[in-house]
Protein backbone atom coordinates (compact mmCIF):
# COMPACT_ATOMS: atom_id res chain seq x y z
CA UNK A 1 0.00 0.00 0.00
CA UNK A 2 1.32 3.37 -0.67
CA UNK A 3 1.86 6.05 2.56
CA UNK A 4 -0.60 7.70 3.75
CA UNK A 5 -0.59 11.20 3.51
CA UNK A 6 -2.50 13.13 6.79
CA UNK A 7 -3.13 17.34 6.66
CA UNK A 8 -4.76 19.02 9.83
CA UNK A 9 -6.27 22.37 9.14
CA UNK A 10 -7.00 24.56 12.95
CA UNK A 11 -10.36 26.39 12.59
CA UNK A 12 -9.88 29.85 14.47
CA UNK A 13 -11.91 30.65 17.20
CA UNK A 14 -12.56 26.99 18.67
CA UNK A 15 -9.03 26.01 17.77
CA UNK A 16 -10.48 22.45 16.28
CA UNK A 17 -8.56 20.27 13.86
CA UNK A 18 -9.66 19.19 10.29
CA UNK A 19 -8.20 16.88 8.58
CA UNK A 20 -7.69 15.73 4.82
CA UNK A 21 -6.85 12.06 4.53
CA UNK A 22 -5.39 10.13 0.97
CA UNK A 23 -2.75 7.62 0.08
CA UNK A 24 0.18 9.51 -1.32
CA UNK A 25 -0.36 8.36 -5.09
CA UNK A 26 -4.38 8.78 -4.66
CA UNK A 27 -6.15 10.18 -6.64
CA UNK A 28 -9.14 11.01 -4.24
CA UNK A 29 -9.13 12.15 -0.51
CA UNK A 30 -11.50 11.93 2.78
CA UNK A 31 -12.24 14.91 4.87
CA UNK A 32 -13.18 14.35 8.61
CA UNK A 33 -14.40 16.84 10.53
CA UNK A 34 -14.80 20.10 8.56
CA UNK A 35 -14.60 23.08 11.02
CA UNK A 36 -13.75 26.38 10.59
CA UNK A 37 -10.65 25.54 8.33
CA UNK A 38 -12.29 24.58 5.85
CA UNK A 39 -11.95 27.15 3.05
CA UNK A 40 -7.94 25.68 3.65
CA UNK A 41 -8.95 22.15 3.56
CA UNK A 42 -10.93 22.83 -0.29
CA UNK A 43 -7.41 24.74 -1.16
CA UNK A 44 -5.07 21.80 0.13
CA UNK A 45 -7.23 19.86 -2.12
CA UNK A 46 -6.97 21.57 -5.04
CA UNK A 47 -3.35 21.84 -4.75
CA UNK A 48 -2.78 18.32 -4.78
CA UNK A 49 -4.91 17.50 -7.70
CA UNK A 50 -7.25 15.87 -5.39
CA UNK A 51 -11.19 15.28 -5.64
CA UNK A 52 -13.24 14.38 -2.44
CA UNK A 53 -14.66 11.35 -2.15
CA UNK A 54 -16.08 11.44 1.23
CA UNK A 55 -16.70 13.58 4.22
CA UNK A 56 -16.94 11.82 8.07
CA UNK A 57 -17.90 13.44 11.19
CA UNK A 58 -16.89 12.15 14.49
CA UNK A 59 -19.99 14.06 15.65
CA UNK A 60 -21.81 17.02 15.59
CA UNK A 61 -21.18 19.95 17.64
CA UNK A 62 -21.02 23.29 15.66
CA UNK A 63 -17.03 23.27 16.00
CA UNK A 64 -16.89 20.20 13.89
CA UNK A 65 -19.65 21.29 11.36
CA UNK A 66 -19.41 24.53 10.89
CA UNK A 67 -17.13 24.61 7.55
CA UNK A 68 -19.75 22.24 5.84
CA UNK A 69 -21.90 23.92 3.67
CA UNK A 70 -18.72 25.79 2.42
CA UNK A 71 -16.39 22.37 1.64
CA UNK A 72 -20.18 20.95 0.03
CA UNK A 73 -20.55 23.82 -1.82
CA UNK A 74 -16.96 23.78 -3.51
CA UNK A 75 -15.71 20.07 -3.58
CA UNK A 76 -19.42 18.41 -3.20
CA UNK A 77 -19.17 14.95 -1.50
CA UNK A 78 -21.70 12.43 0.64
CA UNK A 79 -21.67 13.25 4.35
CA UNK A 80 -21.79 10.67 7.04
CA UNK A 81 -22.80 11.11 11.05
CA UNK A 82 -24.09 8.70 13.78
CA UNK A 83 -27.72 8.98 13.99
CA UNK A 84 -27.12 9.56 17.72
CA UNK A 85 -26.00 13.20 16.84
CA UNK A 86 -28.92 14.05 14.52
CA UNK A 87 -30.52 16.41 16.68
CA UNK A 88 -27.18 18.01 17.17
CA UNK A 89 -26.56 18.48 13.35
CA UNK A 90 -30.20 19.79 12.61
CA UNK A 91 -30.35 21.73 15.58
CA UNK A 92 -26.54 23.35 14.62
CA UNK A 93 -27.90 27.06 14.08
CA UNK A 94 -28.90 26.89 17.73
CA UNK A 95 -25.92 25.27 19.22
CA UNK A 96 -23.77 28.38 16.72
CA UNK A 97 -26.33 31.02 18.54
CA UNK A 98 -24.98 29.75 22.04
CA UNK A 99 -21.31 31.14 21.06
CA UNK A 100 -22.50 34.43 19.33
CA UNK A 101 -22.31 32.60 15.75
CA UNK A 102 -23.94 32.22 12.84
CA UNK A 103 -23.80 29.46 10.24
CA UNK A 104 -25.27 28.55 7.06
CA UNK A 105 -27.29 25.55 6.70
CA UNK A 106 -26.28 22.06 6.89
CA UNK A 107 -26.48 19.73 4.01
CA UNK A 108 -28.01 16.64 4.59
CA UNK A 109 -26.65 13.82 5.98
CA UNK A 110 -26.40 11.53 3.43
CA UNK A 111 -24.85 7.92 5.19
CA UNK A 112 -25.44 6.68 8.89
CA UNK A 113 -22.45 5.04 10.60
CA UNK A 114 -22.84 2.49 13.09
CA UNK A 115 -20.29 0.94 15.63
CA UNK A 116 -17.77 -1.73 13.48
CA UNK A 117 -19.06 -0.71 10.14
CA UNK A 118 -16.14 -0.57 7.69
CA UNK A 119 -15.89 2.03 5.30
CA UNK A 120 -13.49 1.75 2.35
CA UNK A 121 -13.41 5.48 0.59
CA UNK A 122 -9.99 6.56 -1.34
CA UNK A 123 -8.20 3.48 -0.94
CA UNK A 124 -8.74 3.48 2.73
CA UNK A 125 -10.67 1.87 5.30
CA UNK A 126 -11.90 2.88 8.32
CA UNK A 127 -13.19 0.91 11.37
CA UNK A 128 -16.19 2.84 13.01
CA UNK A 129 -16.42 2.64 16.95
CA UNK A 130 -19.14 4.44 18.69
CA UNK A 131 -17.93 6.20 22.07
CA UNK A 132 -20.70 8.22 23.27
CA UNK A 133 -20.06 10.32 26.29
CA UNK A 134 -18.60 13.98 24.57
CA UNK A 135 -22.07 13.69 22.37
CA UNK A 136 -24.60 10.84 21.87
CA UNK A 137 -23.54 10.09 18.51
CA UNK A 138 -19.75 10.02 18.97
CA UNK A 139 -17.80 8.01 16.53
CA UNK A 140 -13.97 7.35 16.05
CA UNK A 141 -12.64 6.59 13.12
CA UNK A 142 -9.91 3.59 13.05
CA UNK A 143 -7.53 3.36 9.91
CA UNK A 144 -7.23 -0.17 9.32
CA UNK A 145 -3.54 -1.57 9.39
CA UNK A 146 -1.83 2.18 9.67
CA UNK A 147 -1.93 2.25 13.29
CA UNK A 148 -3.31 5.69 13.38
CA UNK A 149 -7.60 6.75 14.44
CA UNK A 150 -9.21 9.95 14.65
CA UNK A 151 -11.14 10.55 17.97
CA UNK A 152 -12.65 13.77 17.96
CA UNK A 153 -13.34 14.93 21.08
CA UNK A 154 -12.99 11.76 22.91
CA UNK A 155 -9.71 11.80 23.97
CA UNK A 156 -6.91 14.86 23.88
CA UNK A 157 -3.01 14.87 24.79
CA UNK A 158 -3.07 15.12 28.64
CA UNK A 159 -7.11 15.63 29.11
CA UNK A 160 -10.73 14.05 27.60
CA UNK A 161 -13.67 15.68 26.35
CA UNK A 162 -15.72 17.55 28.35
CA UNK A 163 -19.32 16.20 29.42
CA UNK A 164 -21.20 19.16 30.58
CA UNK A 165 -22.69 19.17 27.36
CA UNK A 166 -26.51 18.39 26.56
CA UNK A 167 -26.14 14.47 25.59
CA UNK A 168 -23.30 14.44 27.28
CA UNK A 169 -22.12 11.32 30.18
CA UNK A 170 -18.80 11.59 31.82
CA UNK A 171 -19.29 7.79 33.02
CA UNK A 172 -20.04 6.92 29.61
CA UNK A 173 -17.12 8.27 28.46
CA UNK A 174 -14.86 6.52 30.29
CA UNK A 175 -15.87 3.47 29.63
CA UNK A 176 -15.83 4.04 25.83
CA UNK A 177 -11.94 5.07 26.08
CA UNK A 178 -11.78 2.24 28.16
CA UNK A 179 -13.33 -0.12 25.64
CA UNK A 180 -12.85 1.40 22.11
CA UNK A 181 -9.35 3.65 22.60
CA UNK A 182 -7.66 1.40 24.64
CA UNK A 183 -7.77 -1.73 23.34
CA UNK A 184 -6.05 0.18 20.27
CA UNK A 185 -2.13 -1.04 20.22
CA UNK A 186 0.00 1.39 22.37
CA UNK A 187 1.81 2.45 19.26
CA UNK A 188 -1.45 3.65 17.72
CA UNK A 189 -1.32 7.24 16.79
CA UNK A 190 -4.15 9.79 17.95
CA UNK A 191 -5.60 12.65 15.65
CA UNK A 192 -7.78 14.61 18.16
CA UNK A 193 -9.91 17.19 17.75
CA UNK A 194 -8.14 19.89 19.14
CA UNK A 195 -4.44 19.89 20.22
CA UNK A 196 -1.14 17.63 18.43
CA UNK A 197 -1.96 14.21 18.16
CA UNK A 198 -0.88 11.65 20.77
CA UNK A 199 -0.85 8.06 21.13
CA UNK A 200 -2.48 5.23 23.35
CA UNK A 201 0.57 4.42 25.17
CA UNK A 202 0.57 7.73 26.72
CA UNK A 203 -2.86 8.58 27.61
CA UNK A 204 -2.65 5.26 29.09
CA UNK A 205 0.31 5.81 31.17
CA UNK A 206 0.17 9.71 32.00
CA UNK A 207 -3.46 11.35 31.42
CA UNK A 208 -4.57 12.13 34.77
CA UNK A 209 -8.09 11.88 33.83
CA UNK A 210 -7.37 8.35 33.30
CA UNK A 211 -4.30 6.83 35.94
CA UNK A 212 -5.09 5.68 38.94
CA UNK A 213 -2.15 7.53 40.59
CA UNK A 214 -3.23 10.96 39.40
CA UNK A 215 -7.13 10.63 41.09
CA UNK A 216 -8.59 8.44 37.39
CA UNK A 217 -9.58 4.92 37.47
CA UNK A 218 -7.72 3.45 33.84
CA UNK A 219 -4.29 1.85 34.17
Amino acid sequence: MNDVQIRSFVGRGFEQNAYLVWRTDGTSAVAIDPGAAAPALVAALDEAGLSLEAILLTHAHVDHVEGLPELVRRAPAPVSLHPGDTQLYTRAADQAAMFGLRIAPLPPVDHELSHGQRLELADLVFEVRHVPGHAPGHVILVLEGEGLAFVGDVIFRSSIGRTDLPGGDFGQLIAGIRSQVFTLPDETTLYTGHGPPTTVGHERATNPFLVPQYGGGLA
